[in-house]
């Protein structure tokens, strides 16, 4: 009898050291880089697979942070590619975090296949549309907040306005966003251009087979038209945080994405710190803007947005 009593004690004991060791484990915060470009050596190491911390089907949202995060990237990049600073860091932070690639080329063979946000927004959109319901359904939440970067700013729009997307979308947090579209690359010139001589479907079948978003993020194309309808691309009911830097070479200008609007707040990083040299792609990467998407996130708890020197290019901190 002594000798099972012993044996349940130790077997007792031997579950609550497995179950502390692995509670521990668990706990453990992920190092979060802050190297936009880290992103290529994550997709390389594990080829169309998700960064650790993400897409966790497993994962129910606490009370603190009900809403899952879904992260959209933007041009050629993927659900690795664009979020090696942020899945790990919004982890860390409590939230059930999801990532997705969209807009891929089909028949291509790898890394080519993994470029996404080449399709028109609009397929983008319903590939969004059916991967949110599957957020939802894994999680048992009502609501998504949504993290976007670059052209994934543009398509969750088309679904939050046009596919159902305004009842299941709380927060839109866009980084370089550009809802008034782009003048970069003398885009909107092109697309003034072959409409006014007729060329608009010649373009969309020759180009637009290769980057087809690339057309839609024009200004003056037909896609930011219908995202601006009734003169705001802003849908009642969603909140919108858009965080933009002057230093941004793939928008232009910077200011088309800050779009005056009900519950709507626009953001410069410079503006609180100047030293933060961000271009466009190192604003998936810099502390300053990950400050900023934290409160956006979580408005009822904000908490100061630090200031350093901040690396242009890859959003690594200075010093």
């Amino acid at each position: 009898m002594r000798r099972s009593l012993a044996a349940v004690v130790v077997a007792i004991a031997s579950a609550m050291v497995a179950l502390i060791a692995s509670t521990g484990a668990a706990a453990a915060p992920l190092p979060v880089p802050h190297n936009f470009y880290d992103g290529i050596g994550a997709e390389a190491a594990d080829p169309g697979g998700s960064l650790p911390g993400s897409n966790d089907w497993s994962c129910k949202p606490t009370a603190e942070h009900p809403q899952p995060v879904v992260l959209v990237h933007g041009l050629l990049a993927n659900r690795q590619s664009n979020w090696t600073t942020y899945v790990p860091l919004l982890k860390n932070e409590g939230y059930c975090v999801y990532s997705i690639t969209w807009g891929t080329l089909p028949g291509l063979s790898w890394p080519l296949s993994t470029m996404g946000a080449l399709t028109p927004m609009e397929v983008g959109a319903q590939q969004l549309s059916v991967f949110v319901d599957r957020v939802l359904a894994s999680t048992g939440a009502d609501k998504v907040d949504i993290v976007s970067h670059s052209t994934g700013t543009l398509m969750p729009d088309y679904y939050v306005k046009f596919l159902g997307g305004a009842p299941k979308v709380d927060k839109y947090v866009a980084l370089t966003p550009l809802w008034r579209g782009n003048h970069a690359a003398f885009a909107a010139e092109s697309v003034e251009i072959t409409k006014r001589f007729g060329l608009t479907q010649m373009q969309q079948q020759t180009f637009g087979k290769v980057c087809a978003s690339c057309l839609e993020m024009a200004a003056g194309s037909d896609y930011i038209a219908k995202i601006n309808e009734g003169g705001s691309p802003y849908v009642p009911g969603v909140t919108y945080t858009n965080i933009a830097t002057k230093y941004d070479e793939l928008v232009v200008p910077y200011t088309a994405g800050l779009v005056p609007g009900p519950n709507v707040t626009n953001i410069v990083v410079q503006d609180h710190c100047p030293t933060d040299y961000s271009e466009h792609a190192a604003m998936g990467a810099s502390p300053v803007a990950a400050g900023y998407v934290l409160n956006a996130l979580d408005p009822q708890h904000p908490r100061p947005v630090p200031c350093m020197v901040v690396s242009p290019f890859t959003g690594t901190p200075i010093g």
